[in-house]
């Protein structure tokens, strides 16, 4: 079975524009991010909107893509270049352009969930530490069936723990943090693309609702592993002080 990465990358950002091409550790984010990938399967490519991002792709050797500015999702652009590049790849990974941290481990979780003919969409999970990240609306759960796949994604604290303060519901349930890593059987990919917008995707304004909204099963693999995304300066920096600590280890 045959793999690639594609890597949606944009240079509009409204909480940190030119994300991409801001400096960690001497190189840019998406270069990190390239090569985590590139590592792993192989063969990766950038999908941009962007000719600054293409341009700084190939300087460090990279692949890059230039796909239309208007798509109102990653996984829309990253069907526009699965076509422009016309792979023959099986599975089609996206992973995202501000994970500069993803380890090989990860991806290697993703890529075998699809041992199982059964499974359409892979995604990763990992399990909570505290209740106040649990918490936190920006930090999507997943409930899985017996098999590992997604029964839902929410932004909500789900499930409800009867009986206990809320406060100890961790101690009651394996509450799963949702890591916005995918990967998809080429085919899917183009389906799910065609979709319109569901109205579980609206109300939580989470896109993996409209596949399991359509009956698209999403399979969940499990990570111990954190990582740093960037959304903003913020995480940058944040960013640049765990890169620091992990040089030390």
């Amino acid at each position: 079975m045959k793999f690639i990465a594609i890597i949606p990358a944009r240079y509009a950002s409204t909480r940190f524009p030119g994300k991409p091409l801001a400096m960690l550790g001497g190189k840019t984010v998406i270069q990190r991010v390239y090569e985590q990938a590139v590592s792993v399967l192989g063969e990766a490519y950038v999908a941009t909107d962007d000719e600054r991002i293409r341009q700084a792709v190939e300087s460090f050797g990279g692949r890059a893509v230039m796909t239309r500015q208007d798509h109102k999702s990653g996984t829309d652009r990253i069907e526009e270049a699965a076509t422009k590049i016309g792979t023959t790849a099986d599975v089609i990974i996206n992973i995202q352009g501000d994970e500069p941290f993803i380890q090989a481990s990860q991806i290697e979780t993703l890529m075998h969930l699809f041992d199982d003919p059964s499974t359409q969409i892979g995604t990763l999970g990992k399990p909570f530490e505290t209740m106040e990240a649990v918490q936190n609306p920006n930090s999507p759960k997943i409930v899985c069936d017996c098999r590992g796949f997604a029964l839902y994604f929410s932004r909500s604290v789900i499930p409800f723990v009867r009986g206990q303060e809320p406060a100890s519901w961790l101690q009651h349930f394996p509450y799963l943090k949702h890591l916005g890593v995918y990967a998809y059987r080429r085919e899917v990919l183009h389906e799910v693309t065609l979709l319109p917008q569901s109205s579980l995707e609206k109300a939580e304004s989470l896109e993996q609702l409209r596949w399991l909204e359509n009956g698209y099963r999403i399979r969940v693999g499990t990570t111990d592993v954190e990582t740093v995304g960037i959304d903003t300066p913020e995480d940058l920096q944040r960013a640049e002080a765990f890169l620091a600590q992990q040089s030390h280890l």
